[in-house]
């Protein structure tokens, strides 16, 4: 099979030909393996911006977007938001972010072991001590320790031997179907069953109360967090890269569209 970039040329070449022929379902299935191949190959954004394109095509016509892609979709928007959290010092978002990412790390083969470290790192800046040792332990079994930055390796090394297992209580807020209390990161509802949309801003899931959404690409975030998180250097929306300012962010006062997953 040929390749460009590191992709099949075959899925290329049937995902633009679906997406002529308006095949969505078929498009979405080669879109998903699209991703899939640069996520593998390590080009996050890539993979990103192949499923996040195709989501809004489905939305477009009405058509349900994939299990499958919605998850991809929401380990990878996690990931793509770490760096601009930790950068800004808010490293208890970006340790939560992490820690989703890293109980997904086979979706990342490229980059196990740097992502496992900056989890061990994040997680240690915010005090969340017991997970620091969870994922320390991980980076020196046989596989993976002879992979370790030198710069970091004495430091997870010491983490092990040294175990501090303090670690706060994760905070909840409640379902936005049931108002059950459920952690914050969590994006499944043990009450009700239902999948709970994310904020784009933070990972973590929606809420009743203040609620907003992009203007551009019209996913949901909570209010203040995506206003503060377009606030200096990032005024552009996370999921779809467009130039969003703080104060063009869009309160949304019924909710009930977001909580369908194509946001009818």
């Amino acid at each position: 099979m040929g390749e460009t970039d590191g992709m099949p040329k075959d899925a290329k070449y049937l995902f633009r030909l679906y997406m002529a022929l308006k095949q969505y379902p078929e498009a979405a299935r080669t879109a998903i393996i699209i991703a899939r191949e640069e996520q593998n190959a390590g080009q996050y954004r890539n993979a990103h911006d192949v499923l996040f394109n195709m989501y809004e095509e489905l939305r477009k016509e009405g058509i349900k977007v994939p299990v499958d892609m919605q998850n991809n979709l929401m380990i990878l928007h996690s990931y793509m938001l770490v760096k601009q959290h930790a950068r800004k010092g808010q490293h208890l978002i970006a340790a939560r972010l992490l820690i989703r990412v890293a109980n997904n790390i086979s979706k990342f083969p490229s980059h196990i072991v740097p992502i496992l470290t900056s989890t061990v790192i994040e997680c240690q800046k915010a005090g969340l001590k017991t997970s620091a040792f969870s994922y320390a332990t991980m980076l020196l079994r046989p596989e993976y320790k002879n992979q370790l930055d030198l710069k970091y390796k004495k430091k997870i090394e010491a983490i092990v031997r040294r175990p501090d297992k303090t670690e706060e209580e994760e905070t909840t807020s409640p379902c936005p179907y049931c108002d059950f209390e459920l952690t914050d990161m969590e994006l499944s509802c043990p009450e009700c069953k239902n999948q709970i949309p994310y904020c784009i801003a933070t990972g973590v899931h929606l809420t009743k109360a203040d609620m907003g959404a992009c203007p551009k690409c019209d996913f949901p975030a909570l209010y203040e967090a995506f206003t503060k998180f377009q606030s200096g250097d990032d005024s552009v929306c996370p999921m779809c890269s467009e130039k969003v300012a703080p104060g063009d962010v869009v309160r949304v006062q019924d909710i009930t569209k977001y909580l369908n997953t194509n946001f009818d």
